[in-house]
């Protein structure tokens, strides 16, 4: 019979929780529970007794324009990027699945842009897509503000989402290739030799049985894409959520709200708005979209 391991005193399984709890209470449930206390009260932005008022911060949200093109801001952000990203990551493990010399190089070369920040890809892009003098100056040349995110908001959102494709492309391309190498190969192969093209073994096995994975990149990219630190690093060190608003999405705009407006109460209602449209999302996706995954 085997025997299981038990602590002798009460206190020595207390005393190894107790870092790990201490952790939490301070990261996590206290902010959380700040957050909650601030949306409904007037918070004073340098200390003092806070004014309890109810839902008055929420309507003043709801209220204000500029909130409501955060919002919209950010669902174009969300959906567009996260659903682009996903299919470069799957077009690029369907092109190194297949054992060619060279595939491991690519391989590498692919994961590679994620593990760069968010804030350095931002830099790093705004000056090679800058209109004066980066890759789109020889074309402005030619057609005067075919390209121009400093001055159209459009175009700005264009830059954000293309800089957060290049980066998280990566980190889908890890969970596909993953999931094309458990395909079994006999399923390939048969397919292979009833003269299937690679393109139609790809759309007829490969991604079917990927389903499991597509669908939880998609719940984890679209929550990446509305509050990930990405999101924000590569808006603040891009376009600073402009021009116009133009790529002020929520998670910048609370932050800009808290820290440069000193609105802690507004931060705050904002914040519990975007956990609600972010659990709504997440439980439309397992409702509807789920029942299309099959396990097994």
């Amino acid at each position: 019979m085997e025997k299981r391991g038990a602590f002798t005193s009460w206190w020595l399984p207390i005393a190894f929780a107790l870092p790990q709890f201490l952790l939490i209470l301070l990261f996590f449930y206290w902010p959380a529970a700040a957050v909650i206390k601030w949306a409904f009260t007037l918070e004073p932005p340098f200390g003092g007794n806070a004014e309890f008022v109810g839902w008055q911060n929420f309507a003043q949200v709801f209220a204000d324009p500029l909130y409501w093109n955060s919002v919209i801001v950010s669902l174009i952000f969300s959906l567009s990027a996260a659903l682009f990203a996903i299919l470069i990551g799957l077009v690029l493990a369907l092109a190194v699945d297949r054992e060619l010399p060279g595939s491991g190089f690519f391989r590498f070369i692919y994961i590679l842009p994620f593990a760069i920040a968010g804030p350095a890809a931002g830099m790093a892009f705004r000056f090679i897509l800058s209109p004066e003098r980066g890759l789109m100056a020889l074309v402005n040349q030619s057609y005067p503000d075919f390209w121009n995110p400093g001055k159209y908001g459009s175009h700005a959102l264009i830059l954000v989402i293309v800089i957060f494709i290049w980066k998280w492309a990566g980190y889908t391309f890890i969970f596909l290739l993953a999931g094309l190498q458990s395909v079994p190969r006999s399923l390939m192969e048969a397919a292979a030799i009833d003269g299937s093209s690679p393109l139609r073994r790809a759309l007829d096995i490969q991604v079917p049985l990927l389903a499991p994975t597509l669908f939880f990149l998609l719940v984890t990219m679209m929550t990446e894409a509305f509050v990930g630190s990405d999101t924000f690093g590569i808006v603040r060190h891009t376009t600073d959520g402009g021009p116009n608003h133009g790529t002020e999405v929520m998670v910048y705009r609370i932050v800009d709200e808290a820290f440069h407006g000193l609105n802690y109460s507004g931060a705050s209602a904002q914040s519990l708005v975007l956990i609600g449209l972010i659990m709504i999302f997440t439980f439309i996706q397992f409702r509807f979209v789920e029942k299309q995954v099959h396990y097994k």
